[in-house]
Protein backbone atom coordinates (compact mmCIF):
# COMPACT_ATOMS: atom_id res chain seq x y z
CA UNK A 1 0.00 0.00 0.00
CA UNK A 2 1.50 3.29 -1.10
CA UNK A 3 0.87 6.29 1.12
CA UNK A 4 0.33 9.58 -0.65
CA UNK A 5 2.54 12.51 0.25
CA UNK A 6 1.13 15.89 1.22
CA UNK A 7 2.23 17.23 -2.14
CA UNK A 8 0.38 14.46 -4.00
CA UNK A 9 -2.74 15.12 -1.95
CA UNK A 10 -2.54 18.84 -2.74
CA UNK A 11 -2.14 18.10 -6.47
CA UNK A 12 -5.22 15.87 -6.29
CA UNK A 13 -7.20 18.65 -4.63
CA UNK A 14 -6.15 21.08 -7.35
CA UNK A 15 -6.88 18.68 -10.22
CA UNK A 16 -10.20 17.51 -8.80
CA UNK A 17 -11.68 20.30 -6.66
CA UNK A 18 -14.72 19.52 -4.56
CA UNK A 19 -17.77 20.38 -6.57
CA UNK A 20 -20.33 22.74 -5.16
CA UNK A 21 -23.44 20.58 -5.44
CA UNK A 22 -26.10 19.94 -2.84
CA UNK A 23 -25.84 16.83 -0.75
CA UNK A 24 -27.63 15.98 2.48
CA UNK A 25 -25.96 16.92 5.76
CA UNK A 26 -28.50 15.39 8.18
CA UNK A 27 -30.60 12.25 8.22
CA UNK A 28 -33.80 14.30 7.89
CA UNK A 29 -32.59 15.65 4.53
CA UNK A 30 -32.01 12.22 2.98
CA UNK A 31 -34.61 9.97 4.60
CA UNK A 32 -36.99 10.32 1.65
CA UNK A 33 -34.24 10.64 -0.97
CA UNK A 34 -33.67 8.37 -3.95
CA UNK A 35 -32.62 4.78 -3.32
CA UNK A 36 -30.11 3.40 -3.88
CA UNK A 37 -28.47 6.50 -2.47
CA UNK A 38 -26.27 8.30 -5.03
CA UNK A 39 -24.09 9.98 -2.35
CA UNK A 40 -21.26 7.47 -2.08
CA UNK A 41 -19.15 9.97 -0.10
CA UNK A 42 -21.58 9.73 2.84
CA UNK A 43 -20.06 7.89 5.78
CA UNK A 44 -23.18 5.70 6.07
CA UNK A 45 -23.12 4.52 2.44
CA UNK A 46 -22.56 0.78 2.13
CA UNK A 47 -20.73 0.83 -1.21
CA UNK A 48 -17.32 1.81 0.16
CA UNK A 49 -15.54 1.80 3.51
CA UNK A 50 -12.75 4.26 4.25
CA UNK A 51 -10.29 3.39 6.99
CA UNK A 52 -10.07 6.29 9.45
CA UNK A 53 -6.53 5.28 10.37
CA UNK A 54 -4.96 4.90 6.93
CA UNK A 55 -7.50 6.43 4.57
CA UNK A 56 -7.57 3.20 2.57
CA UNK A 57 -10.70 2.73 0.46
CA UNK A 58 -12.36 -0.69 0.31
CA UNK A 59 -15.11 -1.48 -2.17
CA UNK A 60 -17.64 -3.64 -0.35
CA UNK A 61 -19.20 -4.79 -3.62
CA UNK A 62 -16.48 -4.71 -6.31
CA UNK A 63 -18.66 -6.64 -8.76
CA UNK A 64 -21.64 -4.23 -8.51
CA UNK A 65 -22.25 -0.65 -9.49
CA UNK A 66 -23.74 1.78 -6.97
CA UNK A 67 -27.17 1.70 -8.62
CA UNK A 68 -27.24 -2.12 -8.44
CA UNK A 69 -27.12 -2.28 -4.62
CA UNK A 70 -30.19 -3.66 -2.85
CA UNK A 71 -29.31 -1.66 0.30
CA UNK A 72 -27.15 1.44 0.10
CA UNK A 73 -27.59 3.20 3.46
CA UNK A 74 -26.67 1.83 6.88
CA UNK A 75 -29.13 4.25 8.48
CA UNK A 76 -32.00 2.74 6.48
CA UNK A 77 -31.02 -0.70 7.75
CA UNK A 78 -30.81 0.59 11.34
CA UNK A 79 -34.24 2.26 11.06
CA UNK A 80 -35.82 -1.11 10.35
CA UNK A 81 -34.73 -2.36 13.77
CA UNK A 82 -32.92 -5.55 14.76
CA UNK A 83 -31.85 -8.09 12.17
CA UNK A 84 -29.85 -11.30 12.06
CA UNK A 85 -26.10 -11.56 11.65
CA UNK A 86 -26.65 -13.33 8.34
CA UNK A 87 -28.74 -10.46 6.98
CA UNK A 88 -26.22 -7.84 8.08
CA UNK A 89 -23.45 -9.94 6.55
CA UNK A 90 -25.28 -10.07 3.22
CA UNK A 91 -25.95 -6.32 3.32
CA UNK A 92 -22.30 -5.48 4.06
CA UNK A 93 -20.75 -8.30 2.00
CA UNK A 94 -19.08 -9.80 5.08
CA UNK A 95 -19.31 -13.19 6.76
CA UNK A 96 -21.55 -13.86 9.72
CA UNK A 97 -18.47 -14.43 11.89
CA UNK A 98 -16.93 -11.08 10.94
CA UNK A 99 -20.19 -9.30 11.76
CA UNK A 100 -20.22 -11.07 15.14
CA UNK A 101 -16.64 -9.87 15.82
CA UNK A 102 -17.55 -6.29 14.94
CA UNK A 103 -20.63 -6.51 17.16
CA UNK A 104 -18.60 -7.79 20.14
CA UNK A 105 -16.04 -5.01 19.70
CA UNK A 106 -18.75 -2.34 19.47
CA UNK A 107 -20.53 -3.66 22.56
CA UNK A 108 -17.22 -3.64 24.47
CA UNK A 109 -16.71 0.01 23.50
CA UNK A 110 -20.23 0.86 24.68
CA UNK A 111 -19.60 -0.94 27.97
CA UNK A 112 -16.35 1.01 28.47
CA UNK A 113 -18.18 4.23 27.68
CA UNK A 114 -20.86 3.37 30.23
CA UNK A 115 -18.14 2.74 32.83
CA UNK A 116 -16.56 6.10 31.98
CA UNK A 117 -19.90 7.87 32.34
CA UNK A 118 -20.22 6.39 35.85
CA UNK A 119 -16.86 7.98 36.74
CA UNK A 120 -18.07 11.44 35.67
CA UNK A 121 -19.66 11.84 39.11
CA UNK A 122 -16.17 12.04 40.59
CA UNK A 123 -14.77 14.64 38.16
CA UNK A 124 -14.96 18.35 38.94
CA UNK A 125 -16.54 19.91 35.87
CA UNK A 126 -16.72 23.50 34.78
CA UNK A 127 -19.85 25.48 33.98
CA UNK A 128 -20.18 24.13 30.42
CA UNK A 129 -19.60 20.47 31.27
CA UNK A 130 -15.92 20.34 30.38
CA UNK A 131 -13.35 19.07 32.81
CA UNK A 132 -11.70 21.85 34.73
CA UNK A 133 -8.20 21.30 36.08
CA UNK A 134 -7.44 22.76 39.51
CA UNK A 135 -5.18 25.79 39.67
CA UNK A 136 -2.11 25.18 41.77
CA UNK A 137 -0.66 27.84 44.04
CA UNK A 138 3.04 28.72 43.91
CA UNK A 139 3.71 26.63 47.03
CA UNK A 140 2.02 23.59 45.47
CA UNK A 141 4.02 23.95 42.28
CA UNK A 142 7.43 24.32 43.98
CA UNK A 143 7.16 23.17 47.62
CA UNK A 144 10.96 23.17 48.07
CA UNK A 145 11.09 26.91 47.49
CA UNK A 146 8.68 27.40 50.41
CA UNK A 147 10.90 25.42 52.79
CA UNK A 148 8.72 22.30 52.99
CA UNK A 149 11.08 19.67 54.42
CA UNK A 150 8.76 16.76 53.51
CA UNK A 151 8.82 17.85 49.89
CA UNK A 152 12.62 18.08 49.99
CA UNK A 153 12.75 14.49 51.28
CA UNK A 154 10.46 13.36 48.48
CA UNK A 155 12.65 15.10 45.95
CA UNK A 156 15.69 13.16 47.18
CA UNK A 157 13.92 9.87 46.43
CA UNK A 158 13.83 10.65 42.72
CA UNK A 159 17.51 11.44 42.10
CA UNK A 160 18.98 9.58 39.16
Amino acid sequence: VKRMTKRELEIGRLLYPETDYWKPRRRAECIDGPRPCPFVSCRHHLYVDVSPRTGAIKLNFPDLEVWDLAESCALDVADRGGTTLEDVGAIMNLTRERIRQVEVKALAKLEALRDMMALRDYVDEGPVGKRRLPRLSKSEIDPIAEGDDDAADLDDDFDC
